[in-house]
């Protein structure tokens, strides 16, 4: 196993990286189908296609997702995912066509370079040439590229984001991974230690403030940053065999791990939202407690993971980057 999403078998990842400008994207390809669900807790996402994942509605079929930079305009990197997905003959069959499922989140950017480049459509399908099973490249790439976190001093106090991986086995055949694009203005902290492991810097650089125990100071009197450029998005995908509502169960256990590890999380000033996949392979029935606290944890060591693995970019400097 890589401790990858990629370990569930039929997932592929890609990354489309831009250095210059601090922006990229991330397509997650399940090309022969599989069942999705979403869960949005943020209060101002930007997403694409999630409607059609939830419960009550048609859709049995999603073959890609991607995560994106670039705030709303990114959305249109779904754009090139579908173009590369139809000239393959991927999607759902309406008469005579095929229609790719593509449901998309961004992230908020902008600030780290370069705010008038944004991915597109080529982007998005540059991101597809780029995919493949086994090991997925971590930290400052696609989607996280320009991701920062711990910004509610301001962003000049901010810690580099980025992206991250991980996996489960859960015996019998069973294996669940995930794949978090970390965009946060909380702090991060390692659930199983306590740690916080990225932050709001301290004046002098070389700590971390607890956000949730800055903001809720009686003294606390810096104005919390009015918009929203902050934002964790990500895929949680399954082996096994799951109905409409599990799935939809299981992007909502992944909130949970979010939660774990992004303090404070789903504010008003985030988009957080989780996508879900079971690829249908393994057909023992599940166990829903099990692979839901396996969603759980798995989502927080994806996050972590993405903070180690993040590089210093332009003005913003990593955990890395303090250590040394």
């Amino acid at each position: 196993m890589y401790d990858a999403i990629t370990d569930v078998s039929g997932i592929s990842v890609g990354h489309y990286t831009d250095l210059k400008n601090a922006t990229g994207c991330t397509v997650i390809l399940c090309e022969n189908g599989a069942l999705g669900g979403v869960d949005v807790r943020g209060s101002a996402p930007g997403t694409r296609e999630t409607d059609l994942l939830r419960p009550t509605y048609r859709s049995q079929e999603v073959h890609a997702i991607v995560l994106s930079g670039g705030s709303a305009f990114g959305l249109d990197s779904a754009t090139g995912v579908m173009r590369f997905l139809n000239e393959r003959g991927f999607g759902v069959k309406v008469g005579h066509h095929r229609i790719p499922i593509v449901p998309a989140a961004i992230l908020f950017d902008l600030n780290l370079i370069n705010s008038d480049v944004r991915p597109g459509p080529d982007e998005g399908y540059k991101a597809c040439l780029n995919a493949k099973p086994g090991y997925v490249e971590e930290g400052s790439v696609g989607a996280g590229t320009g991701a920062t976190v711990g910004k509610v001093l301001g962003f000049k106090r901010a810690i580099k984001g980025g992206v991250g991986t991980a996996s489960l086995n859960l015996g019998d055949g069973v294996i669940i991974g995930a794949i978090i694009a970390v965009n946060a203005i909380g702090s991060i902290v390692n659930p199983k230690s306590g740690e916080i492991i990225a932050g709001p810097r301290t004046k002098d650089g070389k700590s971390y403030h607890d956000t949730i125990t800055l903001i809720t100071d009686p003294n606390f009197k810096k104005p919390i940053p009015p918009t929203p450029t902050n934002t964790t998005i990500g895929v949680i995908a399954t082996n096994i065999n799951l109905t409409k509502e599990q799935v939809n169960k299981l992007a909502s256990s992944g909130q949970n791990g979010l939660a774990l590890a992004v303090r404070p999380a789903h504010t008003m000033l985030d988009g957080d939202c989780i996508f879900a996949l079971a690829t249908g392979e393994h057909k023992k029935v599940p166990n829903m407690v099990r692979l839901g606290a396996a969603a759980t944890l798995c989502v927080s060591l994806a996050i972590i993971s993405a903070i180690e693995n993040a590089k210093g970019l332009g003005s913003i400097p990593s955990i890395k980057d303090l250590r040394i």
